[in-house]
């Protein structure tokens, strides 16, 4: 079993900022695979927002271009959401995933973008 660790969420006001963590408890699957951020508001189903590959290559949903950069630190076992420029609509449960076998999926921790 794979654990997935996140942190890092809250309450901001949009237009602000935050940092989402990750950290993987075994580096070395950690490093030779590729990790998502996807996010669930409620009454709508889970979406993906982010990906990094094991070589740093990323990908976006358009709703995130631009605003969110996913990141990650091979080093520390830890992938990183950052999001800037946030807007209501991106008020959700945040969830990190490890591409392995079936999957394997952190906690979720609460975005809430309010003014």
């Amino acid at each position: 079993q794979v654990q997935l660790v996140e942190s890092g969420g809250g309450l901001v006001q949009p237009g602000g900022s935050l940092r989402l963590s990750c950290a993987v408890a075994s580096g070395r699957i950690f490093s030779i695979n590729t990790m998502d951020w996807y996010r669930q508001a409620p009454g709508k189903q889970r979406e993906l927002v982010a990906t990094i590959t094991s070589g740093g290559n990323t990908n976006y949903a358009d709703s995130v271009k631009g605003r969110f950069t996913i990141s990650r630190d091979n080093g520390q076992n830890t992938v990183y959401l950052q999001m800037n420029s946030l807007k209501p609509d991106d008020t959700a449960v945040y969830y990190c995933h490890l591409q392995l076998r079936g999957g394997y999926w952190g906690q979720g921790t609460q975005v809430t973008v309010s003014s």
